[in-house]
């Protein structure tokens, strides 16, 4: 059976999920996580994509992003194969850690765009790891509230103020966003 097409998105942007192989863990440390940042900033730099989100779980990543320079696929090669062949090295394997291809979905509108950064960065939470979305250190939402080095933030702050954008990420909510079952 043919793979379904890839829905694009008219305003470019895309939360985007990987998933490891079988479910197993793609960040077995804080030295994977962190290698895994360091990537994301490099081919941000080669590939020309804006990030708006991310969140590193144990297994999955979480991505909110929109390619410029490269086609999406062409971002994900990149950002994977770099990824997964610096983690064989590390834990002396070989093959797959990603499960099929990354899963996408188009985000067409402001109001959907601030869901989908609230459930990446609530993902955590809901997942039992925090029991606040600033203390876990993987995602982005730090990056809004103090510093960013790597998220392009003037695209959500030109949508709503700093204040506002903590009390809406906060919020209790049953979100649902590019839910996978399988």
């Amino acid at each position: 059976m043919p793979r379904q097409a890839r829905k694009k998105s008219e305003s470019g942007i895309y939360h985007v999920m990987l998933r490891g192989i079988n479910q197993q863990q793609i960040f077995e440390d804080s030295e994977d996580c962190d290698k895994f940042i360091q990537i994301l900033q490099e081919c941000k730099a080669v590939s020309g994509f804006k990030l708006f989100a991310y969140c590193l779980m144990g297994n999955h990543i979480h991505l909110l992003i929109k390619p410029e320079k490269e086609p999406l696929e062409q971002v994900f090669k990149r950002i994977g194969g770099r990824y997964v062949y610096w983690y064989n090295v590390k834990y002396q394997r070989v093959g797959h850690l990603f499960q099929d291809r990354f899963k996408s979905e188009p985000v067409e509108d402001d109001s959907y765009f601030l869901t989908v950064i609230r459930y990446i960065h609530q993902n955590p939470v809901k997942a039992g790891l925090c029991k606040n979305i600033k203390d876990y250190k993987y995602s982005s939402y730090a990056e809004y509230v103090s510093n960013s080095w790597i998220i392009d933030t003037d695209f959500v702050f030109d949508m709503i103020s700093k204040k506002e954008f903590e009390r809406y990420n906060n919020e209790n909510n049953a979100d649902k966003c590019l839910e996978i079952s399988d």
